[in-house]
């Protein structure tokens, strides 16, 4: 381009109005076609590096248009991961309160069933107790009876012995009924444990 810019149109109209001089044109006529094969020498420079130009940014839409697709794609990848991300945030947080609420259960079951234990102890020591009583007032009775000539007439005996029979008849109505009780007890301390055991089977079904 430096070497083209010096061409000027006034070089070639000087040349043909210097018909009259030999020794004039010549020199001119050598200028003017060295000036010429630099300016094609400038134009093919020009015309290569165009060429170059035009197939670098080819080159650069090709590559735009592959990072562009690329972006597309990366970003539907990012809302994908956004969106799964987002469902098992709300997974976890269900997940933690299930595990909150099954513990709350747990705990309450473990304090139901120690109140079961609790309780069955007692009436297992009220029963012990009342046993021993009925025991003690049975021998009474027995004793009584073996001395009932020397203690009774013989026209009380028979309602000392129908008084024992109902004494022995209630004594042993108390003791049925706390065993019913004892018994019906245990069935309510049996279901608590098999609903326990159903809801730990059950979190970890859910867990796995």
């Amino acid at each position: 381009m430096s070497e083209t810019a010096g061409f000027n149109i006034d070089d070639v109209i000087n040349v043909t109005s210097l018909k009259g001089d030999e020794e004039m044109q010549e020199p001119k006529v050598e200028q003017f076609l060295s000036k010429l094969r630099r300016l094609q020498q400038g134009k093919r420079s020009l015309e290569d590096e165009l060429r170059e130009i035009k197939s670098v940014n080819k080159s650069m839409q090709m590559e735009l248009g592959t990072l562009q697709t690329e972006a597309y794609k990366l970003e539907g990848i990012h809302k994908e991961k956004e969106e799964m991300c987002r469902k098992l945030q709300i997974q976890c947080e269900e997940s933690e309160q299930e595990s909150s609420r099954q513990l709350k259960q747990n705990q309450k079951s473990e304090e139901l069933l120690e109140q079961y234990r609790c309780e069955i102890q007692e009436f297992k020591l009220k029963h012990r107790k009342q046993r021993m009583k009925f025991e003690n007032q049975l021998h009474q009775l027995i004793e009584q009876h073996k001395n009932l000539h020397s203690v009774f007439t013989t026209e009380r005996l028979p309602d000392e012995i129908k008084s024992a029979e109902n004494m022995l008849s209630q004594l042993l109505s108390t003791e049925q009924m706390k065993l019913d009780q004892l018994h019906h007890l245990n069935e309510e301390l049996q279901n608590v444990r098999q609903e326990k055991q159903q809801d730990t089977v059950t979190t970890e079904t859910q867990e796995e």
